[in-house]
């Protein structure tokens, strides 16, 4: 089944992210009204109803498109945490970030994203990062390289002896062990600073813009599709232990994704060094 929707036209799930999009996020950039946004555990983390009402709309267009997948949704699991479990079952999944980078949108900058993964059996398949404020549309598929509207992008490689540009988790929302690893990338070399959408950081990476992020939280939604699309513009992935990053968690974190294989074990060694 989900072979066969892979060698299909995947133009609808495009089709589908940006009518989420045009739907219920982008009438409301700019113009949200108090009510409209909520806290959840605290005040950096922030839900609107476009967050909720696109992760609906995407929930009810994905899983028509390939019948028989499931969703797993940042806002399906804050309502009910057993949802993730999902990501260990035997259906094909869409990991969907509705609007990632909400702090941006609360405040009406651009710098945020719609975030959808496919994934099955913990491999991710196709990803899809949409900004709709900034027209950009990020596409990559298992095997067939990652395109960003329209045309092949590659990461490459940082120029010999740059320093290199990380997008890094903030120090204040970490554990202590977490922070002392981080803190490992301010050395000589490296120029960290605290990252926005992680989905556009990712973008960043895939493009070549930017040499590495590195996270310290797990979260699916965050992390699925930019690391598909790293990966298949040519760059690498791996957790502080060396190994793959898993979309269900139980990472060594931090991790790292980067333009190149020299780059995420040079961002590794450093966060090695920190911690």
């Amino acid at each position: 089944m989900i072979d066969d929707f892979l060698a299909g036209d995947l133009t609808e799930v495009e089709e589908a992210v940006r009518a989420a999009a045009a739907a219920e996020i982008m009438p409301r950039y700019r113009q949200l009204a108090a009510h409209e946004i909520v806290e959840k555990s605290g005040p950096h983390d922030l839900v609107t109803t476009a967050d909720r009402l696109a992760e609906e709309h995407l929930t009810a267009s994905l899983t028509r498109l390939l019948p028989g997948s499931v969703v797993v949704g940042e806002e399906a699991v804050h309502a009910d945490p057993k949802v993730y479990d999902a990501l260990d079952g035997d259906a094909p999944v869409w990991i969907v970030d509705p609007v990632d980078g909400t702090r941006q949108f609360v405040r009406g900058e651009p710098g945020f994203c719609t975030l959808v993964a496919l994934a099955h059996r913990g491999e991710l398949l196709a990803s899809w990062t949409y900004a709709a404020a900034l027209n950009e549309m990020a596409i990559a598929v298992r095997g067939r390289g990652a395109v960003l509207n329209g045309v092949p992008i590659r990461s490459g490689s940082p120029a010999p002896g740059a320093a290199l540009e990380v997008a890094m988790s903030h120090p204040d929302y970490t554990t202590d062990a977490q922070k002392r690893a981080l803190l490992g990338l301010f050395v000589e070399g490296i120029h960290p600073r605290p990252c926005g959408s992680a989905g556009l950081e990712y973008l960043a990476v895939a493009r070549g813009d930017q040499d590495a992020v590195a996270f310290n939280w797990e979260y699916a939604w965050d992390h699925a599709a930019g690391l598909l699309l790293v990966t298949e513009a040519g760059g690498a992935q791996a957790t502080l232990s060396g190994t793959p990053f898993r979309i269900a968690g139980g990472n060594d974190l931090p991790f790292t994704a980067a333009r190149d294989k020299a780059t995420a074990e040079r961002i590794l060694a450093a966060l090695r060094a920190g911690g």
